[in-house]
This record gives C-alpha cells, sequence and structure tokens, in this order.
C-alpha cells in the first residue's frame, strides 16, 4: 500500500511527488498526460527563468527531480475512486492499487473556440496567435491588436483585464449576438472596447496574424483569447461525495484537505488563482498537511 497516490501530473502534482518522496513517504503518481502546462509555449511569469521555459521542458525537469527521490510515475488514467474507511481503492484503466491518503491534482480544460480543429487550435497556441492566460502572458500582447471570444459577464471581464495591456481589445460573440447586461456595456464603452456579433466558427492563420470570420465579416488579430470558461476535472472528488462549489471546483480547508477524510486537493481543480506558483504553493501545503497526518498514526521511520 502506497502512503499517498497523487492523481495527475502537472505542477501540482509533482511538487507534491516531489515534496512527500523527500518525506520518505512512498509515492506513486498516475499521469493521463493531459496536463495544461504541457500546452504552454513559454511561460515567463514563473520565477527563476528570465528568458521564459516551455511547459513541457518545465513538466520534464520536475518529474525528473521526482524520479529521483523515488516517486513511481506511471501513465495511467484514473477512473475511479473509493474509500474503505482506512484506505483508498484506486481503479485505473490498468489495474487497481491501494493507498492510506490520495492528492487530487486533476486541474481544469479549457473550452476551444466553437468550430476550431483540434490540429489548427495546437498550431495556433504554439505560435502564440491563440493565448488563454491572460495573467500569464498579458504582457506579450502590450499594444497589439486583440480579439476575445465570448459575451456576459465573463466575456467582458476577460476583455477589461486586458484592457490593461492595450487599448485595441475587440470582444466577439461565440453566438449571433452578444449577451451583455447594462451594467457590462456601460464598462465596455467606458474602456473602449469594440463588441462585434457571431457566430464565430471559421478561422485561418494569415501572414503571422489569427483571422476570425465574425458577423462583420473576416477580422485578423495578433493574438485571440478565448474567454469561454472551463471544465474542472472533479469528478472523481464528486463521485465519492466530496463537497464542491457550484463551478464544480473541489471544496478545501486550508490545508488542502476536501470533507473526505484522507482525500487532498490541489491545484487549478482547487478555487482559486490557475496559475503555476499558486498550484505549487497548494501542493507544498496539502503534502506537508499528508506527512503530519500519516506521522499522526504511525511513525514516519522505523
Amino acid at each position: 500500500m502506497d502512503d499517498c497516490i497523487i492523481v495527475g501530473g502537472g505542477p501540482a502534482g509533482l511538487t507534491a511527488a516531489i515534496y512527500l518522496a523527500r518525506y520518505h513517504l512512498s509515492i506513486r503518481l498516475f499521469d493521463c498526460g493531459t496536463s495544461r502546462a504541457a500546452l504552454i509555449p513559454c511561460t515567463h511569469n514563473h520565477a527563476g527563468y528570465p528568458e521564459g521555459i516551455a511547459g513541457t521542458e518545465l513538466l520534464a525537469r520536475m518529474n525528473a527531480q521526482a524520479r529521483k527521490y523515488g516517486v513511481l510515475h506511471e501513465n495511467k488514467r484514473v477512473e475511479h475512486l473509493a474509500h474503505t474507511g482506512e484506505h483508498f481503492i484506486v481503479g485505473t484503466d490498468e489495474g487497481t492499487f491501494t493507498a492510506r491518503t490520495v492528492l487530487l491534482a486533476t486541474g481544469v480544460f479549457n473550452r476551444h473556440p466553437p468550430g476550431m480543429k483540434d490540429e489548427f487550435h495546437d498550431d495556433a497556441l504554439k505560435k502564440g496567435l491563440l493565448r488563454y492566460c491572460p495573467v500569464c502572458d498579458g504582457y506579450e500582447v502590450t499594444d497589439k491588436r486583440v480579439g476575445v471570444i465570448g459575451t456576459g459577464a465573463h466575456g467582458a471581464a476577460e476583455a477589461q483585464f486586458l484592457r490593461g495591456f492595450t487599448r485595441d481589445i475587440t470582444l466577439i460573440s461565440p453566438d449571433a449576438d452578444h449577451d451583455l447586461s447594462g451594467e457590462c456595456l456601460s464598462k465596455l464603452e467606458d474602456a473602449g472596447i469594440k463588441r462585434v456579433n457571431g457566430p464565430c466558427g471559421d478561422y485561418a492563420m494569415r501572414d503571422g496574424k489569427l483571422a476570425v470570420e465574425t458577423a462583420q465579416g473576416w477580422l485578423e488579430f495578433d493574438s485571440v483569447y478565448p474567454a469561454l470558461g472551463s471544465d474542472v476535472r472533479s469528478e472523481l472528488a464528486a463521485a465519492m461525495g466530496a463537497d464542491t462549489t457550484e463551478e464544480g471546483c473541489i471544496t478545501t480547508d486550508d490545508h488542502l484537505r476536501t470533507s473526505i477524510p484522507g482525500l487532498f486537493a490541489a491545484g487549478d481543480v482547487v478555487l482559486g488563482l490557475d496559475q503555476i506558483s499558486h498550484a505549487m504553493g497548494q501542493a507544498g501545503v496539502a503534502s506537508t498537511t499528508i506527512r503530519n497526518d500519516l506521522a499522526d498514526h504511525r511513525p514516519i521511520r522505523r
């Protein structure tokens, strides 16, 4: 039986794995290879990398560090969890495992622009024509022409956030018409943010720009931000009866304990700032709590 099984191989899961292994605990990490961090062409927000670092390179370095301390990193998809009261049963697509504790670091999935093919999406993302995180890379679109695909309070808020980096912002409705309250309209007007109706569903790359078809014809942008929300990967916790928010985020206490004893969560699957640094900080807290909780029941070192 493992001391802890970690579900998710992104920055939160790998940070927790490193901490826990260095506490001399037996750790197994299951990774199905869908971390959002792997999609980052180059992050410039991560302290210690002044020239930036690709998401895949960051994950590779963290994975190597985890393996150095004995973490078993396995490419498996976790399909169900069960709690017997004394330990957890973790069912994967390649067998069943048991652990004293479980840490969920399953993250979220950003909804893609409507009608955009996966191959096109991934290519545009690599080229910086398509971006998802204005907190991470708003600096890179300073004084450039930016499109935001979205509407409602969420789309309006993202456009207003990006307005701090550039004056040229266009909010594009993913559907036929915008769905904006009077308050949203007023704020957009005050900020000088243009609005264009959709539907948008056809895209092209032209001379280093991303073109979007709209009700007003084709518009070209230096970068486009989808503001369409995300799907929280909290199904495993919810199926066990763990508390979640209305948005689907797993509810935890200040030490990242869920409502189920022995079950922890960290990173984007928990409500908070979706940032690598924040996920790693949560992982440090969660892993130390796991270590201390286990130590209350048996000696860690014999």
